[in-house]
């Protein structure tokens, strides 16, 4: 009684919970114990609960989370390196009110050795050049253009860079504001490195009353990200000499100028010259008519960002194409697969559950595009005669080979096994409690896998009720890594979108995971001896990670995931000693990598696999 009196306080808030949901969480943890209770609970919540419909605990929460982590951003420390920012800002027509608090925001800066440079694009209303006017006379180190005609953002963003002379610029839009501590943050970044040519921090959107809202806590530098969508957006300060050599913005990307000035300003750069700031340092105004207020605002937006990505992926490689993506403002780049397809070997390892294993295979056949492949299935110690039936069959077949694997079940060393086997250039581990369902699955997988800077390539995966199982994997929760998004629902967007684009992330679930082969044996394949059973393929993305090669996940691959049903659950003493010597392991090798995922926030929690602060 004591652990249902428990349940009832964790959902006391939830006044609309079935109390059959505590009955089965409690028979959840009579069987599998708290870990078990702790799952049921997290997966009927987000079904109830969906994390798009939270808003109110979201902006609950973050209300408290500017209290408990804004109070010191004023207690700035010396810095040795001061170089000049200067912050470009263009003006047309703005309300006053917003005008004169982005500019005294400004000035509100701990750090001061800056200029704000400001070309006003033929404003009508009067209000704003007499007001630029007053703080142009006021304060030296502010400096206006007034243009004689109107050119739209990118013409006058250029001519407020005609004034600056700093070796960094900010770009700030004139009714958004920065945040007190936002250029003294990203000097102390470049104290901390000089070799960084751009740095973009968090974001949060404030609205016409000055309240705070829907905060943006970025992944690190993330590649895949970027060109699925603009999540740098701001702050983002840029090396200037950088911004000159490109030629600032160009006027034929009106509406994603930023997109196409950034997408430049990369080409330019090595991964180790860009970096994120894990502090909300930009308040962008959420108004009728902005972007912020809601991405349908400025629908031209969306294609001149997908005409500046297409060329930029032009000039790569003529054969890379792009489309949207699955979101407005999001966009899928394709990348070209060669005329003489490289052979996959698909490998599965498997142990009786007949069933299971057919709707695998069978998936395969239905599902694979891609021609060149054959399908390794290792046996391991099979006793079930219809599963032995089904065996010698697809033996049968001119692409399928049966291996035996006559030891005790250890992941890592059947597929280390399997692959000596394999022919293939590339390798495609496959569970057999999976079901694939998408079309072109292996293609989508392989043109990734095959691009000289990845490593491995993961999917996403479904539970059978259409929860999310995995949708790449986050460091540091639950102690060692969990996997992104659980129990979310199959048509949730996620977490700013990310459920639905191509990224990067430190690791990906074997369960379904494509490598190159050489890069395979590169790292020494699974580690047999310390991860028999869990977070080795943690273990390999890392080694992956390590070695200087982006792992990927994307959403454009999706099975469904019937998981662990082959060697069941972590439920005995024999079992869950194991679990923790793995667990212990992974803490010792990985202990830097886990403390601090590059691909998450360190804003976000480690508790929970759903991004919530």
């Amino acid at each position: 009684m004591l652990i249902k009196k428990i349940l009832l306080i964790i959902w006391h808030e939830k006044s609309t919970t079935p109390f059959r949901i505590i009955e089965k969480s409690y028979a959840r943890y009579k069987k599998h114990g708290w870990q078990g209770m702790v799952d049921r609970l997290n997966k009927e919540y987000y079904r109830l609960y969906p994390y798009d419909s939270r808003k109110v605990d979201q902006e609950k929460f973050y209300k408290r989370w500017i209290k408990q982590n804004e109070q010191d951003i004023l207690h700035a420390v010396k810095l040795e390196y001061n170089p000049l920012i200067s912050i470009i800002t263009p003006t047309y027509n703005t309300e006053k009110k917003y005008l004169l608090k982005m500019l005294e925001s400004v000035l509100a800066q701990t750090y001061t050795k800056w200029e704000l440079c400001i070309a006003d694009d033929a404003s009508s209303n009067e209000d704003v050049i007499q007001t630029l006017k007053e703080y142009e006379t006021m304060y030296k180190n502010i400096k206006v253009m007034y243009r004689d005609t109107n050119g739209h953002i990118s013409e006058a963003s250029n001519s407020a860079l005609e004034l600056a002379t700093g070796e960094y610029v900010v770009f700030l839009d004139h009714d958004d504001m920065l945040s007190p501590n936002a250029l003294y943050e990203t000097v102390k970044k470049l104290n901390e490195n000089k070799n960084l040519k751009l740095i973009y921090s968090d974001e949060d959107k404030i609205d016409e009353n000055g309240k705070r809202h829907t905060p943006h806590f970025k992944s690190g530098w993330n590649p895949d990200m970027f060109f699925s969508q603009n999540y740098i957006c701001h702050l983002v300060c840029i090396k200037k000499e950088i911004v000159d050599e490109i030629g600032g913005f160009r006027k034929e990307y009106e509406g994603s100028q930023d997109y196409d000035l950034l997408l430049r300003v990369i080409d330019k750069l090595q991964d180790n010259e860009i970096d994120r700031i894990e502090k909300i340092l930009y308040h962008w105004r959420a108004i009728k008519g902005s972007t912020a207020y809601g991405t349908g605002e400025k629908n031209y937006a969306h294609e001149r960002g997908l005409k500046a990505l297409k060329d930029y992926f032009r000039n790569k490689d003529i054969k890379i194409t792009v489309e949207n993506g699955l979101l407005n403002t999001t966009y899928k780049v394709n990348y070209p697969i060669p005329e003489v397809q490289p052979l996959v070997s698909i490998l599965i390892p498997t142990r009786n559950e007949y069933e299971l294993l057919k709707k695998c295979i069978d998936s395969i056949f239905s599902n694979t595009t891609y021609t060149n492949y054959e399908i390794i299935i290792i046996d391991n110690q099979t006793t079930c005669k219809e599963t032995l039936d089904y065996l010698e069959e697809l033996n049968k077949e001119h692409n399928i080979t049966i291996l035996k694997y006559n030891k005790k079940f250890n992941f890592s060393a059947i597929n280390n096994f399997g692959v000596q086997y394999a022919k293939g250039e590339l390798i495609a581990f496959v569970n057999n409690d999976v079901e694939v369902i998408s079309q072109g699955w292996l293609t989508e997988m392989v043109v990734h896998a095959l691009r000289k800077d990845v490593g491995a390539v993961g999917a996403k995966l479904y539970y059978e009720d259409n929860a999310i199982q995995h949708a790449g994997v986050v460091l540091g929760i639950g102690s060692v890594a969990g996997h992104s998004h659980k129990y979310f629902q199959k048509n949730m967007d996620g977490y700013w979108g990310r459920l639905k684009i191509v990224q990067n992330f430190s690791a990906v679930t074997a369960a379904c995971l494509v490598v190159q082969k050489k890069l395979f044996e590169e790292v020494n394949g699974f580690n047999e001896k310390d991860l028999k059973v869990a977070f080795n393929d943690v273990d390999f993305c890392l080694k992956l990670l390590e070695n200087g090669y982006k792992n990927i996940w994307t959403p454009y691959v999706e099975l469904y995931h019937y998981e662990s049903k082959s060697r069941g659950k972590e439920d005995n003493p024999m079992k869950i000693e194991r679990f923790n010597y793995e667990v212990s392991y992974m803490q010792n090798r990985w202990s830097k990598y886990l403390k601090y995922d590059q691909y998450y926030n360190s804003n976000l929690t480690l508790k929970y696999e759903d991004f919530r602060l």
